[in-house]
């Protein structure tokens, strides 16, 4: 599964299977369009009308939060933490995701995660989130989570996040632009109980 995932650095994430999906896509180069498009909320390095709009075509649809749809056109639908949805054969759950103790994304504004089921595998991309209680609950084969603090959980609570829900494998993102560097993937690494891929930025 890992050699279909591509990460295209920061948050920029894709899944390519029998249908393309791409979460918070930001600086895409370019590359396919999408089937899928999910977008966590609405901060600029994750909501990316012009990178969306370069992905869309007719069929695409867009799942974000409701505060991210008058910044978005086509088959656009707004989505919640505790939804669940089945598109193009993939099934799609929305999960929580907020800061505890800071102010960056507040659980009031309702800003999500996605646990995404392809081939069987069911990857989890929480967003730009702490390690918050909600995420005790979830099941997953595939993490793939910020390690790069600041507005995101660290290295080291990224790995109490993994140490606690044992995926299979997990991937390290949300570094090495704006926040972060290489070094807090291999300290997550270091500190993870489970095995973790650091994969280098996708071109296409």
């Amino acid at each position: 599964m890992l050699e279909k995932i591509t990460w295209f650095g920061h948050a920029s994430v894709r899944i390519k299977s029998e249908k393309i999906i791409y979460i918070d896509p930001w600086k895409i180069p370019g590359g396919e369009k999408a089937d899928l498009i999910l977008i966590t909320h609405s901060h600029y390095d994750h909501l990316s009308p012009t990178d969306v709009k370069k992905l869309q075509k007719k069929e695409t649809v867009v799942l974000a939060t409701a505060d991210c749809l008058p910044q978005l056109s086509g088959d656009v639908r707004a989505v919640k933490p505790g939804d669940r949805l089945s598109l193009f054969g993939i099934d799609v759950e929305v999960v929580p995701s907020y800061n505890l103790k800071k102010a960056f994304h507040p659980k009031g504004n309702h800003w999500i995660g996605y646990v995404v089921t392809v081939e069987g595998n069911r990857i989890y991309y929480p967003g730009d989130t702490d390690f918050i209680p909600e995420m005790k609950e979830i099941r997953a084969d595939i993490m793939i989570l910020p390690v790069g603090g600041t507005y995101t959980m660290d290295a080291r609570e990224a790995a109490e996040a993994v140490n606690a829900l044992r995926p299979k494998m997990a991937i390290p993102i949300h570094y090495g632009d704006i926040v972060g560097s290489i070094k807090d993937a291999e300290k997550f690494k270091k500190l993870a109980k489970i095995p973790v891929e650091i994969i280098p930025v996708g071109t296409s």
